[in-house]
């Protein structure tokens, strides 16, 4: 089962109960990657029904006395080693998570996260915010409910950030956030002054074949080294994510909107990156609680590394494209310089996932602003398709066009992971500083990427990253790793050498 690693007996008898927890979990992947890829829209009346019950069962079984009673035991032991402490720690958060949340609350999120989702869906095809609307403002609700039952120091909000970043709290995110807003606009500023980086494209308008598209992302994965068909698989959905059921079986998805390739191209090479972080644990901490990405943070760094860092570079850019001349037509009109622009234009965009390296955390900005509002105030629902407007012009003096632009491009809200954009950022900014950490330990980086050889790479990450799971909390991982925590300067100095210098 979970090999050597785990040797104390208390640690094995809670492994052993652990199991079945696991398993609905498992399920619980699989149930919602089909909602997303291939479930027909009438299904959602038993698939919603089919979560919330097993997401309560799911809490039963952690709040099984027995098993709390292990957990206490375990937690009062002194010679448990790293992954046996990892174990206990992620148990005794998810316990106290557990036990916060009453069944019914559980049942009823469950169920709302599956409508909500579908009604989002929907609104967005249609460009109609009062579809999704009402299913908004039952979010908010139950996000403000959650926070109640976590309980928290100073904020609301505080209890979300911690669901998905350990430890993460609204006043460490304000030095980082506040730094961020005021060193971006200058170099923005300069950016567009300057000219020298294009604002546009003709590629952007380039209509590509759909199926010669998915060929390329399938040739690019290989190549990356992602295990297509032994332990992954490549599907479409209309928001790009990545779903792992098992440290054997990560999937990945995109979209293809017919123009502007780059969208699609860039989404797979991202979500190769949360995938390649969940292929690579140790297959020791299989089917334990440590047997996961430890925070969406760091999750979000491996995929911005291998988005930006490697997909946006000249290196990357030269290397895929003879596979990109072969497989779309209209790319004999353009240079291997042309395609490195287009892949590097910055511009205000008005949609996060098309937004460029140096305008991407003012989306979060936004997010985050409206999210404190959300939950800290009396924000509802109808007022905030006007608050995200203003604050986009705000920060990037551009105004959505219509809802599709504006607020419901993301499907973050349907899922109510309210508390989630933040780690975004995080993850963006840590991205740099795996950069300067791999390139002092490898200094030939860049020209690994530009012969292809990413097994060097991916063996760094796993090193220094991914084989630990969540044995250690996010904070921690960072400094066994790297002796720091996060530092926005890394950031601010990758842009302007990147795009100043």
């Amino acid at each position: 089962m979970a090999g050597t690693v785990f040797q104390n007996k208390v640690i094995l008898k809670i492994l052993e109960h652990y199991k079945k927890i696991w398993a609905i979990n498992h399920a619980q992947s699989v149930l919602g990657w089909d909602m997303e890829v291939n479930m027909p829209k009438m299904g959602i009346t038993e698939r919603s029904v089919a979560r919330g019950e097993l997401s309560v069962l799911s809490q039963s079984l952690t709040l099984d006395p027995k098993f709390l009673e292990l957990v206490e035991k375990a937690a009062a032991l002194e010679d448990l080693n790293d992954y046996e402490k990892g174990v206990v720690r992620v148990l005794q958060r998810d316990i106290k998570i557990a036990k916060a949340f009453p069944p019914e609350f559980v049942r009823e999120l469950s169920e709302v996260r599956s409508k909500a989702t579908m009604a989002w869906t929907e609104a967005k095809e249609k460009d109609n915010f009062r579809k999704f609307e009402p299913w908004l403002d039952r979010i908010i609700e139950l996000s403000k409910k959650a926070a109640e039952y976590l309980e928290y120091e100073e904020y609301p909000y505080d209890a979300l950030l911690d669901l998905y970043e350990e430890g993460l709290r609204t006043r460490y995110l304000e030095p980082i956030f506040s730094k961020l807003e005021k060193d971006l606009k200058p170099i923005l500023d300069k950016i567009l002054e300057e000219g020298k980086v294009p604002k546009e494209h003709p590629l952007e308008t380039e209509k590509y074949d759909i199926e010669s598209m998915k060929e390329v992302n399938l040739k690019i994965l290989e190549l990356l080294g992602y295990p297509l068909e032994v332990r992954g698989r490549l599907d479409v959905s209309p928001h790009p994510f990545t779903t792992g059921f098992g440290i054997n079986d990560v999937r990945v998805t995109t979209r293809y909107e017919g123009f502007d390739f780059r969208r699609a191209l860039l989404a797979v090479v991202h979500e190769f990156g949360h995938a390649l972080y969940e292929l690579q644990i140790d297959e020791k901490l299989m089917f334990s609680p440590i047997a996961g990405g430890v925070s969406l943070g760091i999750h979000e760094s491996q995929s911005r590394f291998w988005e930006n860092i490697i997909g946006r570079s000249r290196e990357f850019v030269e290397l895929i494209y003879p596979i990109l001349k072969e497989k779309l037509p209209f790319m004999n009109k353009y240079s291997a310089e042309d395609l490195y622009t287009y892949f590097n234009m910055v511009r205000p965009d008005c949609v996060r996932v098309e937004a460029d390296e140096v305008t991407y955390n003012m989306h979060i900005l936004l997010r985050y602003k409206l999210e404190k509002l959300m939950v800290n105030e009396s924000v509802k629902a109808k007022d905030l398709p006007e608050l995200w407007n203003e604050e986009m012009e705000r920060l990037l003096g551009i105004r959505p066009k219509n809802y599709k632009e504006g607020i419901l491009q993301d499907i973050h809200w349907a899922h109510a992971t309210v508390g989630y954009f933040p780690t975004y950022s995080l993850g963006t900014l840590l991205a740099t500083q795996i950069k300067s950490y791999i390139s002092k330990d490898m200094p030939d980086f860049y020209e690994k990427v530009a012969r292809g050889e990413f097994g060097p790479i991916r063996k760094w990450l796993r090193e220094k990253v991914h084989k630990y799971g969540s044995t250690y909390p996010p904070s921690g991982l960072l400094e066994k790793s790297f002796g720091e925590g996060i530092n926005p300067e890394y950031f601010i100095k990758y842009l302007k050498e990147k795009y100043l210098d």
